[in-house]
């Protein structure tokens, strides 16, 4: 897998009567530390930055500990436990820069985030005034670091972990981020439109598709946060719209 392939192959003054609040630090999620320690026994998350949203904080993997080379038991637990969540990964960073950017998409609007991992879409969309966003993923521990993702940045999600358990259909729009991987996910495409009648995509690992439910609306390099060192070819991510036919 390119994803375990890159984790691998990465070398190595007050004024008079005034009050003043301090503000606190955030308290470490210690929960998520316990969920990556399952993928690296050494690996901790960190606050970070990212750098095309830097409105947006996240905990993620802190670089420092996947600087290093990995024996082979190592390696084999990365393949087993990835954390998946514990990275922003170049197509949500580049989707929510978008969504910042464009927050006509989303305010005042009901939004599902498909595969939500980090939760970094859902929380562009309710930063970019959403109604309400529910965060799904079939991924626990996801869903764990997507709410602590979102206290962190003063927002509130709902969550789900079974995309077909969502009884409300009503949603207004679908987001999804790097959610297709290969050609054999493809046919979320259309399923995505049993939930809303309009989708926004963004995928680095599908060069393209042709679907006539969709346009191409722009190419945008980005990175994984920390930086993986991907291919140069994952480092592009392609934005699509997605609107429901009357047929």
């Amino acid at each position: 897998m390119i994803i375990v392939a890159a984790l691998i192959l990465r070398p190595s003054r007050f004024g008079l009567m005034k009050t003043v609040t301090m503000s606190q630090p955030p308290v470490i999620p210690t929960h998520l530390n316990i969920a990556i320690q399952r993928m690296l026994q050494d690996a901790f998350v960190s606050e970070q930055s990212l750098p095309q949203c830097p409105e947006l904080k996240l905990w993620l993997v802190e670089p420092k500990t996947m600087q290093r080379a990995f024996n082979l038991d190592e390696i084999r637990a990365i393949w087993e436990h990835t954390a998946y969540w514990a990275f922003c990964w170049a197509s949500g960073q580049v989707l929510a820069q978008y969504i910042l950017k464009h927050p006509d998409w989303v305010a005042g609007k009901k939004v599902l985030d498909f595969g939500t991992g980090s939760g970094v879409v859902a929380i562009a969309a309710m930063k970019a005034g959403a109604a309400s966003v529910v965060a799904c993923d079939i991924d626990r521990d996801a869903l764990m670091s997507a709410q602590a993702n979102a206290e962190l940045n003063g927002v509130s999600l709902h969550y789900s972990d079974d995309l077909y358990g969502i009884k409300a259909r009503d949603f207004d729009l679908l987001i999804a981020a790097d959610v297709l991987y290969d050609r054999s996910n493809l046919p979320f495409l259309d399923t995505f439109f049993e939930f809303a009648p309009r989708v926004l995509l963004a995928d680095s690992r599908i060069r393209s598709f042709q679907h006539d439910r969709y346009k191409h609306l722009d190419r945008v390099e980005s990175f994984t946060v920390p930086d993986l060192d991907e291919f140069d070819e994952f480092k592009w991510v392609n934005l699509y719209q997605g609107t429901q036919s009357d047929r």
